[in-house]
């Protein structure tokens, strides 16, 4: 099943998120537990943010990744020289292994960008055994993502086709408290807690803010390359004069807050 999620290079996706997801990759481990021994699969993998965490978190048996994009399953496999981690391109809701197979599965920023995240959550729930644990983790757009947020209402001022991008941006699945909570529930889960991760997304100046985004990376990069030259100018000028704030350019601070949720396959 395909995701809403725009990838157009490796290194562009580390620019635009892969380094805050390995920022938030170790609280949410901390959420999610882990114990020697385990087999783990994370499921939605990119780069291998997670991936790579949870090989030094702990004395792992093995860790299986999966990602449907091949951009990232090449990088991730590239940096990749632990012979405990296999990597694996499939999907989310159609994972390529056998019921009971882990001890936990883990989704790192993927399950509000599945078209049917039951689906996911389901299959995440299939390849856990008995009494094993269930883990996801996405962004608060709506309330708890201002670097984010300052593109969309940005581009929400400047005409009606802003407005709609950031309607859908702001209000995906998953994303408004206590929705994975009922979610997991609903998927037959058990001892379902949620809770929020904070982190900061830091940024030397506005470039490394905006370069990603020029590039068509994410669904921010996606909505830029959409417009013409000069919605694409007036864009710039507008988010660079918000990320500034009124003083010269340099580095930025914004707080970055997601939703986790958690819960147990019925023994």
């Amino acid at each position: 099943m395909s995701s809403t999620f725009t990838v157009n290079s490796a290194a562009g996706y580390e620019q635009l998120m892969g380094r805050f997801s390995r920022k938030l990759a170790l609280p949410f481990i901390d959420f999610a537990g882990l114990t020697d021994g385990e087999r783990i699969v994370d499921v939605g993998c990119g780069t291998g943010s997670l991936t790579f965490a949870l090989a030094e978190a702990a004395d792992l048996r093995g860790i299986a990744a999966v990602d449907l994009s091949p951009v990232f399953v090449a990088e991730a496999r590239r940096r990749n020289t632990d012979p405990r981690i296999d990597i694996h391109e499939g999907d989310a809701c159609a994972l390529p292994f056998d019921a009971g197979t882990f001890d936990r599965a883990l989704s790192l920023l993927v399950l509000h960008f599945m078209p049917e995240p039951a689906r996911m959550i389901a299959e995440l729930r299939r390849v856990v055994r008995p009494g094993g644990t269930v883990a996801a983790c996405v962004w608060d757009h709506f309330g708890g993502l201002p670097g984010m947020r300052m593109f969309w209402d940005t581009a929400a001022m400047l005409g009606a086709a802003g407005r709609a991008a950031r309607s859908r941006y702001l209000f995906q699945p998953m994303m408004e408290q206590g929705e994975m909570k009922a979610a997991f529930e609903a998927e037959g889960l058990h001892d379902v807690e949620e809770t929020a991760l904070a982190i900061r997304m830091e940024y030397a100046g506005f470039a490394d803010y905006f370069d990603p985004i020029a590039a068509g990376e994410g669904p921010l990069g996606k909505y830029f390359g959409s417009l013409d030259d000069g919605g694409r100018e007036a864009l710039e000028l507008a988010v660079r004069d918000a990320y500034e704030g009124g003083r010269p350019d340099g580095p930025r601070s914004f707080a970055a807050v997601a939703w986790a949720c958690r819960g147990s396959v019925p023994a």
